[in-house]
């Protein structure tokens, strides 16, 4: 895969829609499926979108607190607790979901706050999220 031949767009929908803003891209991938474009190209290039979004979730984590948090993002705090307490549960493995709707990106953001080790996050992330667009291109392809 060439340069010239990445698909800008689903890559910054996929790093938008994994940080705190709203969006989707599984939709897009979808559609860049349908119009015949190669599935593996398309799930490495929304996977690495998604990871750096969440990179940047967990970034903001890692380096504010939870007032600034609260304050600054305006996150539900009924979010915050939801993911921290999985993360308590469920430790690093949690992380695995970062990509489910709802909980996925707070998850990355108490990840940061709670200092976990950044290639423990990379790693769990990465897999979670490859597994998912890798699943989306299989049954839609």
């Amino acid at each position: 895969m060439h340069m010239v031949d990445l698909d800008w767009t689903l890559f910054f929908s996929a790093l938008i829609s994994s940080t705190l803003f709203p969006g989707g891209s599984e939709a897009l991938l979808l559609y860049r499926l349908h119009e015949g474009e190669p599935a593996v190209s398309l799930v490495i290039i929304a996977s690495v979108g998604n990871v750096l979004g969440s990179l940047i979730t967990y970034a903001m984590g890692r380096l504010g607190n939870k007032a600034i948090h609260k304050k600054w993002l305006r996150m539900d705090e009924k979010k915050v607790e939801h993911a921290e307490s999985w993360f308590g549960r469920y430790g690093q493995a949690a992380l695995l979901f970062a990509w489910l709707p709802i909980v996925g990106d707070p998850l990355c953001l108490v990840a940061g706050l709670l200092r976990s080790p950044l290639l423990y996050f990379i790693a769990l992330v990465s897999i979670g999220k490859l597994a998912r667009y890798a699943l989306l291109a299989g049954l839609f392809s």
